[in-house]
């Protein structure tokens, strides 16, 4: 009953973050465009919490949802949620990469870009490796069962800079638009209007978010004994 009530809250303020950094771009930032506008840049947080945030969040803790299904298709939901994550990701990275572009503003310079790309890189790695080790079905069972530490290892670790990505991102964010300079007619972030409210407290919720995924992933009474051997070599979905 406690992963219950723990795995429905995480959900519910999954769905928060994205609906929250929606409204954000949507009533504060002018909506959403593609056309290398600040318009398009919206699309960057929305894609990139909601890839790298609030999917991947849920894509790891399908192994410890009780369900009826065989292990063959929580990986194939595993593996296919991950692959949404990615092509979301890499929108939202093409997303800045056209805004930056359009407005002769350098790329990668800030620590948030250099997180941020590093995340999506390895995210991207960690999906095909995944693919190729426990989803193909010539793959050695000796190499599954050795790499699977490690891919559980990666995978958190990817998560937890996918926060920090996102919460300097949406810092960043916050720093260059409410500055009170060229001729902005908006409050300055030390101000605290409401703009910075409500972007701060998405940053809080992302926050809780997170950390509610990592604590139902690290309690080890909560793990699926069905899922923990790499004994099976699945080809079809009815195999074991």
């Amino acid at each position: 009953m406690r992963f219950l009530v723990s795995y429905v809250l995480s959900v519910w303020l999954g769905v928060l973050c994205v609906i929250s950094v929606c409204l954000w771009s949507g009533i504060w930032r002018g909506g959403f465009a593609w056309d290398g506008s600040f318009q398009q840049f919206n699309w960057h947080p929305v894609l990139m919490v909601t890839s790298l945030v609030v999917l991947y969040g849920n894509a790891i803790l399908l192994y410890r949802v009780p369900l009826t299904w065989s292990k063959w298709w929580c990986k194939l939901t595993h593996a296919g949620l991950l692959f949404v994550a990615v092509v979301l990701s890499v929108l939202g990275v093409r997303a800045a990469f056209d805004f930056h572009t359009a407005n002769n503003i350098p790329h990668l310079y800030s620590l948030h870009s250099w997180t941020g790309i590093s995340t999506v890189a390895l995210f991207t790695l960690q999906w095909f490796v995944g693919i190729c080790a426990f989803l193909l079905p010539w793959t050695p069972l000796a190499f599954r069962a050795r790499l699977k530490p490690l891919h559980i290892w990666m995978g958190i670790a990817i998560f937890i800079l996918s926060l920090v990505t996102s919460l300097s991102g949406i810092n960043e964010k916050l720093l260059l638009t409410l500055n009170g300079r060229n001729g902005s007619d908006t409050e300055p972030y030390t101000a605290l209007p409401a703009e910075a409210l409500f972007a701060n407290s998405l940053g809080i919720v992302v926050v809780i978010f997170g950390l509610l995924v990592l604590k139902l992933l690290s309690n080890q009474k909560w793990k699926n004994p069905e899922f923990e051997n790499e004994t099976d070599r699945p080809l079809l979905p009815d195999a074991r």
